[in-house]
């Protein structure tokens, strides 16, 4: 599975795209936001891909070029961070997201550098800014109830 996320401005309109792959099979999945964060669309991309497994239990192995998603995971920050409840952290929302679906799959996470010429991981990436740029995109909802620096905008 590769994974991206995009988004123009942060926060600004952002979208996700995954490449699913296995055998001969393929699926592409993606979806845009009027408002949300690249780091939010880098995870929703994983959670999205995760939750389209048809079996418990698939060995899954996620290429991505978000170091924020992989080294969380792989670092095994994220434990860290549900022992907290996630306080003072971005994104609760998604994490909490991410634990349910990670825990029915057995996942390995690999980081690529983006814009590597890495086909599959090329490809995710312009559906994530097609995603992104297509009209009456939907509002992230999980964004716009997180406090946040809205107040900036």
């Amino acid at each position: 599975m590769y994974t991206d996320g995009a988004s123009r401005g942060n926060p600004g309109p952002g979208g996700y795209g995954v490449v699913l792959l296995s055998g001969p099979f393929r699926k592409e999945l993606s979806d845009g936001f009027l408002l949300t964060t690249n780091n939010r669309m880098e995870l929703l991309a994983v959670i999205v891909g995760l939750e389209a497994l048809k079996n418990e239990g698939t060995d899954v192995t996620i290429y991505s070029d978000s170091k924020y998603v992989v080294d969380a995971v792989e670092k095994k920050w994220i434990y860290g961070w549900q022992k907290k409840g996630f306080t003072g952290k971005k994104n609760p929302d998604l994490w909490r997201r991410f634990l349910k679906v990670y825990a029915k799959h057995k996942v390995q996470f690999v980081w690529v550098k983006g814009h590597n010429n890495i086909t599959e991981n090329e490809r995710a990436d312009r559906l994530a800014v097609e995603a992104s740029q297509k009209p009456n995109l939907k509002q992230d909802k999980g964004y716009l109830a997180e406090p946040s620096d809205q107040a900036l905008l």
